[in-house]
Order: structure tokens, then sequence, then C-alpha cells
């Protein structure tokens, strides 16, 4: 059977990234063109709460040259407006917050209870954006 530790720490990695530059175009998004004062520094705190998952061992398995995903969809390319943009950006983080809360079940359940909890920040963040912003 192959080894399946290298291939989760991949997934962890590339999820990590995802849900961190999620997070930084929502922020950037609040605090520039909002002005926003009570949402940024939540999305700020929320993305430097991932440092405790990130490992510099990590990197080894990252394979840029060998993801067969890394083509943009049409609708990747395609935002009609900001609106758009903030929904896919939160939906990117949800889900990739998903994706390493059931990962590190694999690995550290304490790190999984915290992706849960990034997970359920984000569903209220999500709220609290559009209902200061719509």
């Amino acid at each position: 059977m192959e080894e399946i530790s290298p291939k989760i720490e991949r997934l962890i990695d590339a999820n990590l990234n995802r849900l961190k530059e999620g997070l930084r175009v929502i922020e950037d998004i609040c605090r520039y063109i909002h002005n926003d004062t009570q949402l940024t520094p939540q999305i700020k705190t929320l993305r430097h709460q991932l440092q405790s998952a990130y490992s510099i061992n990590r990197l080894q398995y990252r394979n840029i040259e060998g993801d067969t995903q890394k083509q943009s969809t049409k609708s990747e390319l395609t935002r009609s407006n900001l609106n758009d943009l903030v929904i896919a950006n939160f939906s990117r983080t949800q889900e990739s917050s998903r994706v390493l809360e059931e990962s590190f079940k694999l690995q550290n359940i304490e790190l999984s209870e915290l992706f849960k909890q990034i997970r359920y920040q984000l569903y209220g963040l999500e709220k609290a954006y559009f209902l200061s912003f719509n």
C-alpha cells in the first residue's frame, strides 16, 4: 500500500495556502475598500492563528508542477462585482478550513479542532460582512 502521509502533507500545505490567501483578500477588501475597523482586525487575527499549523518541513511535499488543477476554471476568472469576489473568497476559506479540519484528524486533533473553530468563525464573519456592507 502507498504511503499516505506525504500526500496528506501536500493536501494540508495547499489548503493552508488557499485559506491564508482567501483571508487576505477579504481582509484587504474590508480594510482598503470599506475602511472597516471592526471586521478587519478579526480577519487579521484569524489569519495569524494559522501560523500554529505551518511547518517548514511541509514545503518538501509541495508539488506545483504536478498539480493537475492549477489552471483556473471559467467561473474563477469571472467576477461580476465586489460581492462575487467576497463570496468566492469566503467560500474558498470555509472549504479549506473543512479540508484542514478533516486532514488534521489523522495527525493532530488539536489542530483539527482549531480549524473547526476557524470554519465557524468564518461563517459568522461572512454574515457580519454582508450585514455591514450589502
